[in-house]
């Protein structure tokens, strides 16, 4: 490793950098990114001309450009962009020589007694070679969550600690923590997920990175499920971590602009984050914080051998709630750090695409379903018979995603993935149906200030 003080240097403007050690340029990768999705975007135009037509005769000029837009345009363009980012994006693990500095992980828990146990136990099977302290941010907990956890930490020699925090939110918790360390680097970790024994060794490995000598004061760990065979529901949520969630922050982190350094298993500066105020008192806490920490400290990156497991909603309602809560979250940190207000040209660019998020739901909902469901009954206006090539492209994209990751993640990492094909067809054909309706519902309730809730 290299670089273990947090130093950030100057954002923004044109200035002139050193080639990257290991790749092309950003700038240039940004530049062929959008010229090739350009193209894409402008050949789908022209070759969607007698759909369009046709949609004129039955519906008007207006939602003749309306639907394709939603159905077609917008999802060309986000799908090409992260597909060409990635065709000229080469990875290469973080060195993992050098210096270990001091740690701090902060696991986050309230009533966590079912789930304390296995992840301090995986804290303390790391094969991190540096000094690690463990803070439990206990959230005024009522079972046996301290209790179960002071004995593990006893039982494996943690360097362990409390931090008791009694205001309700998770905020709070993180905040009273950490002004408790002393550490340079701090590591949030969720109480009921699960890191691979060598996911610290890479997350801290690459905060500590300077790429093209700039500050990164953040990164994001890889998180996959890991209730994903309890149900159907998990099954689809398992196939969207791995291949949805994980293609999206590669493609932000080649730009160095991974918009979300998710609490339930990242690394930061502890600096910088007392640098912007430490984590907000909003609904997307963990969004708003690392827009701002991108706005006035440094980078954000992605590191996918950084693997970890959390577990995800079993229930369609708590589902539909914490999709909701992420809409919600992804809107507050937009209009609290607005990304023209990010100081670097290709962090704007980066965060800008979450302007279009919106649509593609909207498209989804009123468009795409009804579509579907009029073709089935013999009117193929809003979904064609062409229509049916995105089931192709897709297949194509998401087996590109699952051989990369299975090639540079799990192999490396001796992880052995359920193949689960029942889940990805239920991904491929369903999940996104209720991932955009939950969306919709986040954005009505965020616009309309409707009462935060977390559970």
């Amino acid at each position: 490793m290299s670089g273990v003080e947090a130093t950030p240097t100057r954002l923004g403007g044109f200035t002139s950098r050193e080639r990257p050690a290991f790749g092309i340029r950003p700038t240039l990768r940004f530049t062929i990114a959008v010229s090739c999705t350009v193209a894409w975007v402008a050949f789908g135009i022209w070759a969607s001309a007698p759909w369009r037509s046709e949609l004129e005769d039955a519906m008007g000029p207006v939602m003749a450009w309306v639907i394709p837009v939603l159905l077609a345009y917008v999802p060309g363009l986000l799908i090409g962009f992260l597909c060409f980012t990635l065709m000229f994006t080469r990875y290469q693990a973080p060195p993992l020589d050098g210096d270990h500095p001091p740690v701090t992980v902060i696991v986050a828990a309230y009533n966590e007694e079912d789930a304390i146990e296995a992840t301090l136990e995986q804290i303390a099977a790391t094969t991190y070679e540096g000094p690690i302290e463990v803070v439990l941010a206990d959230n005024n907990s009522t079972d046996r969550t301290a209790e179960l956890a002071a004995a593990v930490a006893r039982r494996h020699g943690l360097d362990y600690r409390r931090s008791f925090e009694p205001l309700a939110g998770k905020h709070h918790a993180l905040n009273t923590a950490l002004e408790t360390v002393t550490t340079p680097l701090v590591v949030t970790l969720d109480a009921d997920t699960l890191p691979h024994r060598d996911a610290l060794t890479y997350l801290i490995a690459r905060v500590t990175t300077r790429p093209q000598d700039q500050h990164v004061c953040a990164c994001a760990g890889a998180l996959i499920v890991q209730n994903a065979t309890s149900n159907l529901l998990t099954r689809m949520q398992g196939w969207d971590y791995r291949l949805g969630i994980n293609g999206v922050k590669r493609t932000q982190a080649a730009y160095n602009s991974a918009l979300v350094a998710q609490g339930a298993f990242s690394a930061y500066w502890a600096d910088d984050i007392r640098a912007v105020g430490g984590w907000p008192d909003a609904i997307g806490e963990d969004i708003v914080l690392t827009w701002r920490l991108m706005d006035s400290r440094g980078l954000v990156q992605y590191e996918p051998l950084a693997l970890a497991a959390t577990v995800v909603p079993e229930r369609l309602k708590h589902f539909m709630r914490q999709r909701s809560r992420w809409a919600r979250g992804m809107l507050e940190g937009i209009k609290i750090n607005p990304p023209q207000r990010q100081p670097r040209v290709l962090a704007k660019a980066v965060a800008g695409i979450d302007y279009l998020v919106p649509l593609l739901d909207i498209g989804y909902v009123f468009f795409w379903i009804p579509g579907v469901i009029l073709f089935i009954f013999g009117y193929p206006l809003l979904f064609s018979w062409w229509s049916m090539l995105v089931i192709p492209i897709t297949l194509v994209v998401y087996g590109l995603l699952r051989r990369w990751q299975d090639h540079n993640v799990f192999q490396r990492l001796h992880v052995l993935p359920d193949r689960d094909r029942r889940g990805f067809f239920g991904y491929l054909f369903g999940y996104q149906a209720l991932t955009s309706l939950a969306s919709l519902r986040g954005y009505a309730q965020q616009l309309s200030g409707a009462a935060r809730r977390w559970k």
